[in-house]
């Protein structure tokens, strides 16, 4: 088994039983102590899990959110594919918001350029990147800048989309469950969410495997107000299906 297969299968074990320990997992790997202590270091510089006095525990045992440059680093060949996919979800023309993440910021990298587009964003990074585009009109939210996530939130951002109603609304979430929704840890950036996708004609969520059965604070939205989610074939079949009895088409990539 390869470095990052394990490091996988840890982080799987950790959110399933919201504790590993060092020991444990040396002997159900064959590996050494050592070995399993570097594995666990180098998942929590990704920002999934912390480290604790012989283990680990999962960051959303903590209400902890990873930063997004944190987040950016993980999954990343699931990540392109998602974005990619999600680009058969773009209209025509017309216009779309993409919400602040790390997974819709691939998204915004793989834009073509051969349509035009209203875009509207509530990250200042990814204003940053479209508004160099000749074929796409950008709109910032303004509003108060999260540092952890660079999402702007609070009303200077949501009192615009109060008067918008876009075709698509491309969604970035913490976690998804069939008995919570979708889920963030902040209430101000839980907000803004929500108030995208009331402003949007149809919603698409992005996320990868590891966010889905995960539940945080604040719910945003229930499965049924979501028309698809796009995620990678690290999900279980079973669970993808008892996501798509909740409401959405679920694309596994």
């Amino acid at each position: 088994m390869y470095a990052e297969e394990r490091q996988q299968e840890i982080l799987r074990r950790t959110r399933e039983a919201g504790r590993v320990d060092v020991m444990t997992l040396a002997e159900d790997f064959g590996v050494t102590m050592e070995t399993i202590r570097r594995d666990l270091t180098a998942l929590e510089r990704s920002g999934t899990l912390r480290r604790v006095h012989g283990g680990a525990i999962p960051v959303e045992r903590l209400g902890f959110e990873p930063a997004l440059a944190a987040r950016d680093a993980v999954m990343t060949a699931e990540k392109e594919r998602i974005a990619k996919a999600a680009l058969a979800e773009l209209p025509a023309d017309g216009s779309v918001v993409i919400d602040a993440g790390s997974t819709t910021g691939r998204l915004v990298q793989v834009l073509p350029s051969d349509r035009e587009l209203t875009v509207i964003v509530n990250s200042p990074p990814l204003a940053t990147v479209l508004a160099t585009r000749s074929n796409l009109s950008v709109i910032m939210l303004g509003g108060r800048v999260r540092g952890r996530t660079l999402a702007t939130v609070d009303d200077w951002a949501m009192r615009p989309l109060d008067r918008l109603r876009v075709d698509v609304a491309f969604m970035a979430t913490n976690g998804c469950s069939v008995e919570a929704g979708l889920t963030t840890p902040d209430p101000a950036e839980a907000a803004i969410k929500s108030a995208m996708i009331r402003a949007s004609r149809r919603s698409v969520v992005l996320t990868d495997h590891t966010k889905i059965g995960n539940d945080y604070l604040a719910r945003f939205a229930d499965l049924g107000d979501i028309s698809v989610l796009i995620t990678d074939t690290g999900l279980d079949a079973g669970l993808a299906a008892e996501l798509a009895a909740a409401g959405p088409e679920v694309v596994r990539v």
